[in-house]
């Protein structure tokens, strides 16, 4: 694994490797089949960033879980447009009586997982949780619960494990931070 990585025109260093983030959804994995005994999860990722850490995830339950797929974002580049745009909703997807964990990369601004969270109310779910590799507790600006953190970070740009930096760097297989 290399200590820094170059994607466009900026160095990304080394921040939580993947042994880290393996031991850290190990821990997490427990808690959710513990917290999900006898149930099946009915597992919403937001794409794109999130299909690396959910499909880890899935490996490491015990719990049966129905994958599906939504795709929302904020952000543009480096930076949040501050506006969610849908590029693939919830749709026909039936929801009622399900108990469903939102799973996401990173918590950053809290927007997107705010609109995720009131389109949810009107889906009918016997529950709903929300998992989050990474989150920023400096960046939210939006008041949101997470219900399991892998991480907490300060407000700093990283790639890896599914994050990007204009579509590359996803492919990683540990957290970069832009290295100062």
């Amino acid at each position: 694994m290399s200590k820094i990585v170059t994607l466009h025109d900026k160095d990304f260093e080394i921040y939580i490797s993947q042994d880290q983030i393996n031991t850290r959804i190990d821990e997490l994995a427990e808690q959710i089949d513990t917290e999900y005994a006898g149930k099946m999860i009915t597992m919403i990722g937001n794409l794109t960033g999130a299909f690396i850490i959910m499909a880890d995830l899935c490996r490491h339950l015990k719990t049966p879980v129905d994958i599906k797929f939504v795709k929302y974002s904020s952000y543009s580049g480096m930076e949040s447009t501050h506006v969610v745009k849908e590029r693939m909703g919830f749709g026909g997807m039936d929801l009622a009586g399900r108990d469903v964990l939102i799973v996401e990369d990173i918590i950053d601004t809290g927007l997107t997982l705010h609109y995720l969270l009131d389109l949810m109310k009107h889906k009918e779910a016997a529950s709903v949780k929300v998992f989050s590799l990474l989150n920023k507790p400096e960046a939210l600006q939006k008041d949101v619960s997470v219900d399991y953190i892998g991480f907490d970070i300060p407000n700093d740009f990283v790639v890896g494990y599914g994050l990007d930096y204009d579509g590359m760097g996803r492919d990683l297989n540990a957290i970069y931070k832009l290295k100062e």
